[in-house]
């Protein structure tokens, strides 16, 4: 389980601008690939072994930039819709969002150092792990403070009521769509 961590933390202030919070992550990620000397980054990828519908190299550039531009404005719709909530509990799940996605934010701008500037893929690659189960962690928690419906998510006709045991004592959720458990 994770907190909010106020000192590494994107400032609040960040987060409820949609412009800041667009810009921020770009000019990161600008800041970051471009320090990386980008010839040398180049030669490195193409000196890789190619899967055979690899992209190509000059594309990483706008759609690592429309990511960066795509993330910073779901954390912006996450941390408005998630304050905005009366609930302490959904304010509080949406600030611990916050302090995942300031994490996540960093793994995925030390990878491309790491990776092309220091060449070391093995680290990189346990950054990958991390990544993976930050953002997971991530997607979950935000989930949990509701903000699920910026994609029209609504399981709420789709939930049913159950038993958790043979003896009837607990009620659980079910969703319609699944096939009920064989006994």
């Amino acid at each position: 389980m994770t907190t909010y961590i106020p000192s590494i933390t994107l400032p609040e202030a960040i987060f409820a601008n949609p412009a800041a919070s667009i810009l921020l992550p770009v000019a990161l990620g600008l800041g970051v690939g471009y320090s990386v000397s980008p010839k040398s980054t180049q030669k490195t990828y193409l000196a890789l072994k190619q899967p055979p519908l690899r992209p190509p190299p000059q594309v990483f550039g706008p759609v690592w930039t429309s990511l960066y531009a795509l993330m910073g404005y779901a954390a912006y719709k996450a941390w408005t819709t998630g304050t905005a909530s009366l609930n302490p509990n959904t304010v509080q799940l949406t600030k611990q969002g916050a302090t995942l996605f300031t994490i996540q934010l960093g793994l995925n701008l030390v990878w491309m150092p790491l990776f092309f500037g220091l060449k070391r893929p093995i680290e990189a690659t346990a950054i990958i792990g991390v990544l993976t189960g930050v953002t997971g962690y991530l997607t979950y928690v935000w989930s949990q403070a509701g903000v699920g419906h910026l994609n029209n998510w609504d399981f709420s006709d789709k939930e049913r009521k159950t038993k958790t045991s043979d003896t009837g004592s607990g009620m659980d959720k079910d969703y319609v769509n699944k096939a009920p458990e064989q006994k």
